[in-house]
Formats: C-alpha cells, structure tokens, sequence
C-alpha cells in the first residue's frame, strides 16, 4: 500500500514557496554564470550570519564538508577522529576519505548524542580530533565535549546536517566548535533540490583552505597549490537556499509544535519513549524518533495503515562492513547498538497537517492497546 501520510513530501513544500524558488533559479538562468559566482557567496555571507559564524564556504555535500573541514585542519594518515557510533556512515566515510582513522565512541542512551565520557575513554595519542553529531537535530552536550577536547587539543568538528538553526546554550550549532559540517540534502530542514553541503568556522585561515581545497587546491585560477577535490557549491542549489532560509525558522517552529503534539498524545502509549531534549538545548526535530522493544511490529502495523517511517539507523556504524577492518565487536557500543534495535522515525516535516499527526497518534497508542 503506498504511504498516505509520507515521511516527507517536498512537493507540498515548494507548493507553497514557488514564487519564490522559480524566480532564484530563473535569476541564476538569466545570469548564465553556474559555479561560484553571486549566489554562492551571497549564501555563503547568510549562512554564516544565520549560525553565528565569522566564515561559510559553500561545497558539494554534507560528506565533503566533513571531509574537507578535517583536511583544512591539517587532520590526515596517522591520526584518529572520534566519531559517535550512532550516526549516519556519511560522518565516518568523511573521516575516513583524509586518510584519518575513524574512531567510535557510545552515545548517550537518554539524548543518542556522543557520550563525553565514552569520548575520554576512545582518546589515545594518535587522537587528533572529534566530530560530535548533532543527530536527530538535537545539538550534543558540548559543555561536556569541548572540555574534554580542550585538554587533549583535539579540533572539534560539528557534524550539523541534521541541525539548522538548533541551538546549544543560545549558541547556534555551527558556532558551537571549531568548525560545522553542514548537509542541504533535499530533506534537511534547510535542503537544496541536490546534494549541497557548507563549513562554517571562526578561523579565517581555515576557512581560506577550505576555499582552495574545494576548488581543486586553487588559490588562483590554474595555479594549484593543494592536493585539492572539486566539491563546489552551485549557482543554482544556492539561489534555492537563499531562497528558502528565510523560511527556516518558521519551519523549525512547526516541527517543534508538531513534536509537541506527538509528545503530549504518546505521552502514556505503552512500551514507547519519546525524544528527551538537554537542558541547554533547542531541539530542531529533523526527524522525531521514538524507541520501542516492538519496532519492527510498530513499524509493519504502520505501514499497513498507510503510514510512513523510517529507521535512522539500523546498524551502529561501528558494526557497518565497511568499517569491519577496525575490529569493533557487538557489545563495544552497547548504548548504539541498543538504540539500533529500538529506533524508530515518525512522519516530521513543517508541511505535515494536524489531522495527519493526530492520526498517527491514534494508530500507535491503538498498537500499544492491543499489545
């Protein structure tokens, strides 16, 4: 049965903003000047303010902008990066593409951030830096990440694709470390129509890097003076979030007011927990995850009723065969590989309606009744 209530619907969205996405794209059209030109750096100046950051260098995806935030950094063969088991694989492949190796640390059962004590533990000589994942889009305890890091001197990488505009401490993450991966991917709360990624950071020098790196190693044109990518931000994937993020705080209000409903109608559903949120923090729902011994049953009896969900994610990246080579064993992230078998994503955008919602809460609490 195809899904009657999606995960997402892009198309509702641009539905009710195309005015204003047509004439971005029509503007670069017109132009005829398609890689890092005006767009770029009028978002890449936006972006920046909008996070609290001095810098943003526009690239071509989220993976990039963890890869090459490492890379600015000097981060290369011979370190280590601490990275949470639970997260996308994209934060460990971004590690793993500097020729660094990943790292994984346990998160926190309560929140599914990185753990600062499972942070402490992983940290050995060869430790270079940290990527803490802002996962879910609820910012990690970087009251206790950065203390840690600042006595060892790790560089602290943000992986905030799940993030935009989520704060910590009334900081915004992309401000919160040294620098921030950020993902546009088309479902992100700020998401392009194309893969579409951006480092945010205070350090000019960094930031500079970044600009050659993503470019080939050029500083100036045809003179390559690094071993650089081609990871560029185009013209028209930045019209379109220029064109959307002055939309972006509103959204983030409807999924926190969707969240809300989902919190008070699952309240006392059974054997379900609902998203706990840090004191300190400012919770943007990139998606709204609740935890259940009975997942995969919740999950087919949802579906059946034509209700969509997801699973972010089945497997700790930890346990992934790409990373079978690093020797991690079941049972070396138990809060990870727990969370894994329990997760489970509800439907959580800004254009989803009430009734939608309401709906969805009476068929899990109707699931729980007869279980």
């Amino acid at each position: 049965m195809a899904a009657r209530i999606p995960m997402a619907d892009l198309r509702r969205e641009y539905g009710r903003i195309r005015p204003e996405i047509d004439q971005a794209i029509e503007r670069v059209l017109r132009r005829g000047w398609f890689i890092l030109g005006e767009e770029v750096e009028a978002f890449e100046t936006e972006w920046a303010a909008y996070c609290g950051a001095p810098h943003a260098v526009g690239v071509g995806n989220g993976t990039d902008a963890v890869h090459l935030a490492l890379r600015a950094a000097g981060i290369g063969p011979g370190d280590e990066v601490v990275v949470p088991a639970m997260t996308a694989a994209f934060t460990a492949l971004g590690v793993a593409m500097t020729g660094a190796t990943p790292v994984f640390a346990d998160v926190d059962p309560m929140f599914y951030t990185l753990d600062a004590d499972a942070l402490a533990a992983a940290i050995t000589p060869r430790t270079a830096a940290v990527v803490p994942v802002h996962l879910y889009g609820c910012p990690a305890d970087m009251e206790a990440i950065l203390p840690v890091a600042r006595r060892y001197g790790l560089l602290v990488v943000e992986d905030a694709a799940q993030a935009h505009g989520a704060r910590y401490a009334d900081t915004r993450a992309g401000a919160l470390g040294d620098a921030a991966a950020f993902s546009f991917y088309p479902s992100k709360n700020l998401g392009a129509y194309g893969d579409a990624g951006a480092v945010c950071t205070g350090d000019a020098d960094l930031a500079e890097r970044l600009r050659a790196l993503r470019h080939g190693g050029q500083r100036a044109t045809y003179h390559h003076e690094l071993l650089g990518v081609n990871s560029r931000l185009d013209e028209i994937q930045a019209a379109i979030l220029r064109a959307k993020l002055p939309h972006l705080d509103a959204w983030n209000r409807r999924r926190r007011s969707l969240a809300g409903r989902y919190d008070a109608g699952l309240a006392d559903a059974g054997d379900l927990g609902r998203p706990a949120v840090p004191p300190r923090a400012e919770h943007v729902y990139h998606q709204y995850v609740v935890r259940t011994s009975l997942r995969d049953a919740l999950r087919d009896y949802l579906a059946g009723a034509g209700v969509a969900t997801s699973i972010h994610y089945p497997c700790g990246v930890h346990l992934q065969p790409a990373f079978a080579f690093l020797g991690y064993e079941p049972g070396s992230c138990p809060n990870a590989e727990r969370l894994t078998a329990e997760v489970l994503s509800l439907p959580v955008f800004a254009q989803l309606t009430a009734p939608e919602t309401q709906q969805v809460i009476r068929l899990v609490r109707f699931f729980f009744a007869m279980h």
